[in-house]
């Protein structure tokens, strides 16, 4: 299948080619990504987050399709992680509306909002373990809270989720006495633990050596094919971002919303946008302002 042409949200002039050698393309992600018929399980309409009076993105509209890997890339400062807190109801944005799996997410039925909550799974940049629990006891406290199954079928569901993400040797071991990719892999065990359709990834690279990046990215990559689960994942990581997105939105800082979407192989190779350029291409940037 063809790539999907990407698309740049305002029209840039043409900029003069780069006297620097091309970059060499990064392997395409090693399965067949959802085509544009593919249903959308997010929608996101007109999103605007504010804090104090002051803007950080607003216009933001997209889709989700079911089974893609979506990436939320962009600058440092740009509203990455704050668009995922939006998306997730952590608070309410300024404007606009999150429908996820055919639902609001700020809906005024708690029980139905409760629902749809659980049928999403999330992890935090830093893997957020409970350091005084085995991994085995983090990755069933969702288990336990939301389900009625007893203590040991509790344990069964959280070691075969270690087991999906590699650590099914080290459901025992404490999150001090792992490494930082490791505590990476159980944080998406943890958000597994309840099979969501949907699964958010805040930063999953950060911090990381390129090696167990790599290694990470191949998780993702294993559990979107095997699974059909559906990734949200926000990264400024340029090797994980080609190489594990599907298609991609890019926010701008300056912009104070999106600057492109699209295929992010596509963004790379043909955008003449120049933040765009900058940011897939590694190159610096004159001060703007």
């Amino acid at each position: 299948m063809s790539p999907e042409p990407a698309r740049q949200t305002s029209p840039e002039p043409a900029r003069q080619a780069s006297s620097e050698p091309a970059q060499p393309a990064s392997p395409e992600p090693a399965r067949q990504a959802p085509g544009p018929e593919a249903e959308a399980v997010i929608r996101v309409r007109d999103l605007a987050v504010a804090f104090g009076g002051r803007t950080i993105f607003s216009g933001v509209s997209f889709d989700v399709r079911r089974g893609e890997v979506f990436v939320i890339l962009g600058g440092s400062g740009c509203g990455k992680s704050s668009l995922l807190k939006a998306m997730i109801g952590l608070f309410p944005p300024a404007a606009g509306t999150v429908e996820i799996l055919g639902q609001p997410v700020l809906s005024e039925d708690d029980k139905a909002r409760q629902a749809l909550l659980r049928r999403l799974g999330v992890m935090w940049q830093s893997g957020a373990l409970f350091g005084s629990m085995t991994l085995a006891e983090n990755v069933e406290l969702p288990i336990e809270r939301h389900t009625r199954l007893p203590p040991r079928a509790r344990g069964e569901v959280a070691r075969a989720k270690l087991g999906v993400v590699g650590l099914g040797d080290a459901a025992g071991r404490l999150p001090a006495e792992i490494s930082g990719g490791m505590a990476k892999r159980a944080g998406i065990a943890r958000a597994m633990a309840l099979d969501p359709p949907v699964l958010f990834l805040d930063e999953p690279s950060a911090g990381l050596d390129p090696i167990t990046s790599a290694g990470l990215d191949e998780l993702i990559r294993g559990i979107a094919r095997d699974l059909g689960t559906t990734f949200v994942v926000v990264t400024h990581e340029l090797q994980s971002i080609l190489a594990i997105g599907d298609r991609c939105i890019m926010l701008d800082k300056e912009a104070k919303g999106m600057i492109a979407e699209g295929d992010p192989r596509v963004l790379r190779d043909t955008s003449e946008h120049p933040v765009v350029r900058a940011f897939f291409r590694r190159e610096p940037m004159a001060e703007r302002g």
